[in-house]
């Protein structure tokens, strides 16, 4: 498979690693919403972008009736039923049904910080938790 230095998304066809890049590059984006403006590299980027404004849910959980906007978030969803999590942390084993998920863990055990109140400097590993502070605090 072709691989994403990015992000690690694989791909079978080296053309279709070649469409994602345009993705992570600053290159141009001719597809733009007629609703708000917003611009992507990808027509197919586009039509998920703009379920946003239209409300279309067309992916549907065959086993609850769930309704999603993106193919994506069906899958994860059906992880709730099946109980699947393929992204096991490598420092204590404790897996995750989402990737960006096993990322925020993994920040519990390197001490990283990402996220600043720009108010106080207090720093924090997950974005929810600066804006509960920001919420509370200021």
């Amino acid at each position: 498979p072709y691989r994403c230095g990015s992000c690690g998304k694989a791909f079978g066809w080296s053309s279709s690693l070649l469409e994602h890049l345009k993705g992570h590059a600053g290159g141009p984006k001719p597809h733009r919403c007629g609703e708000c403006g917003k611009a992507f590299s990808r027509g197919s980027t586009l039509l998920e972008h703009q379920r946003t404004h239209t409300g279309e849910k067309p992916f549907r959980c065959a086993q609850c009736g769930a309704r999603f906007s993106q193919s994506s978030t069906l899958v994860h969803h059906r992880r709730t039923h099946t109980g699947e999590r393929p992204y096991a942390c490598p420092e204590c084993g404790r897996a995750f049904g989402r990737k960006s998920t096993l990322a925020t863990h993994r920040r519990t055990h390197s001490g990283e910080r990402p996220y600043a109140c720009p108010h106080c400097g207090r720093r924090f590993a997950v974005s929810s938790d600066l804006a509960k502070h920001r919420r509370g605090a200021h």
